[in-house]
């Protein structure tokens, strides 16, 4: 048993939508059995530009029934019975939110006539509602409110049902285990199913082809299910305005954020948040007291100042920080990573020398800060992430010559990686941006053992 549902709404955003008509038929063995329909009183004005589309206007609801008058009804009339609609992850939240804020409990089974339609009548060039009705000479009336719509939605579901194959699809839509019920209903299931569960990025593209999302994940698959589940604003308009999804996997969730990046800024999808520009957040600073000792500090970079070295963010410039003393038996006390105590005793530095309790010359401690300043100014030709491959058979390798981001490559598993000459031919070369800048730094920060270092041969 089926109920075909339409509403009509405020278009106030998911969240902020409130239900101005609603309208339900029942179905049972491909025949309407019964109907009902009403105005809603939103509690809130109706915009005019809703009104000019469905003639709904505030007068006219003011007087109507509460939802929370009708949701007795509305729960008696749909219990037991599988929820239709056209677009149905449109309207099924909507009704679902109504029924929360009287707090009560509404769950039903889904079918959307929009994916229906695209299995059982292929090859159309539009599943709107009204190019259906027109296409299949299914008579649409009162366009554009919940009867009309609701009537017409139920006679295409009418057809759909007495096609051959008709039954068999619904039960496939049906069934637990199958998720059509939850993909966007432009989207046709095999671009879903063909996704692995994988590392990798993805693209949402429209119906002409555009790419108009990119995104990353470490299992792709269930990453883009992820949007499908997702009842924000935002990610609704993604889904309904899907229609394919194409992906490149990468190996690795390091690559998946560099190829990200770069993805964002060649296509600039529109439902990406544009990218703003990423500047360094914060910088390590180095001066001299008034007891000639010198100090290494880490603070926020203020336009114009120049510092011995810039970070992205605080984590990662504290982590270099605190590697610098352990490498070079600086003080935590003198490199501000403890502050008002008169002895360092940081857990993750090695006590110093003594400079912080009077065992240790300024002038030897000095030597000791000029030497690892030092050490930041000499940066290898070349630097080579490994990362895992695609398959057992691959790796992945990520190049940074001279402190810029090169670009990634996939070579063979047994390929050597002593010189740059042994991947150069297998390197995809990539633009640097801030944002595969701030991806790398921060990588590299956290994990420099991971990182091989070649020199110009």
């Amino acid at each position: 048993m089926y109920t075909i549902v339409d509403i009509e709404t405020t278009g106030n955003g998911i969240h902020g939508n409130r239900i101005t008509e609603i309208a339900l038929f029942n179905v049972e063995e491909g025949i309407i059995t019964d109907s009902f329909s009403s105005l809603v009183n939103p509690e809130c004005e109706i915009p005019s530009f809703i009104t000019g589309l469905t003639g709904i206007t505030t007068a006219m609801v003011r007087q109507a029934p509460l939802f929370s008058d009708l949701a007795p009804r509305i729960e008696a009339f749909t219990r037991d019975r599988v929820f239709v609609a056209h677009s149905v992850n449109f309207d099924y939240p909507i009704v679902k939110g109504e029924f929360r804020r009287c707090g009560l409990e509404f769950a039903r089974r889904k079918l959307c006539t929009v994916r229906l339609s695209r299995k059982v009548f292929p090859g159309l060039r539009s599943y709107s509602l009204g190019k259906l009705c027109s296409s299949l000479q299914i008579p649409l009336q009162d366009r554009h409110r919940a009867a009309g719509d609701a009537r017409a939605t139920a006679l295409l579901f009418q057809r759909i049902i007495r096609m051959e194959e008709g039954p068999s699809i619904i039960q496939k839509f049906l069934n637990a285990r199958s998720q059509e019920a939850t993909l966007p209903p432009h989207l046709p299931g095999e671009s879903y199913s063909r996704l692995p569960e994988a590392p990798g990025i993805y693209y949402f593209r429209n119906r002409k082809g555009e790419i108009i999302y990119v995104g990353k994940a470490i299992n792709l698959k269930k990453r883009v299910l992820g949007h499908f589940y997702d009842n924000s604003e935002k990610e609704l308009q993604l889904c309904r305005d899907t229609a394919d999804i194409d992906f490149e996997r990468s190996g690795s969730d390091l690559l998946a954020l560099l190829m990200e990046a770069a993805a964002i800024k060649k296509h600039f999808p529109v439902y990406n948040r544009a990218q703003k520009t990423i500047r360094p957040a914060y910088g390590l600073f180095c001066f001299t007291d008034r007891d000639g000792i010198r100090h290494l500090a880490v603070n926020r970079l203020r336009k114009g100042q120049q510092s011995v070295r810039v970070f992205y963010n605080q984590t990662d410039a504290r982590l270099f920080l605190e590697r610098l003393c352990a490498d070079h038996g600086l003080c935590a006390r003198y490199c501000h990573l403890q502050e008002g105590v008169s002895k360092c005793s940081h857990f993750r530095v090695p006590r110093c020398a003594g400079v912080c309790r009077g065992e240790e010359p300024p002038e030897a401690y000095n030597q000791k800060v000029t030497q690892a300043m030092d050490s930041m100014s000499q940066t290898f030709s070349r630097l080579l992430i490994p990362e895992k491959g695609r398959d057992p058979e691959e790796r992945a390798v990520i190049c940074i010559e001279n402190g810029v981001y090169r670009g990634y490559g996939f070579i063979p598993r047994d390929l050597s990686l002593n010189s740059y000459e042994d991947v150069e031919a297998f390197l995809v070369p990539q633009p640097s941006y801030p944002e595969t800048d701030r991806i790398l730094q921060s990588y590299l920060v956290k994990h420099p053992d991971r990182v091989r270092n070649l020199e110009f041969t």
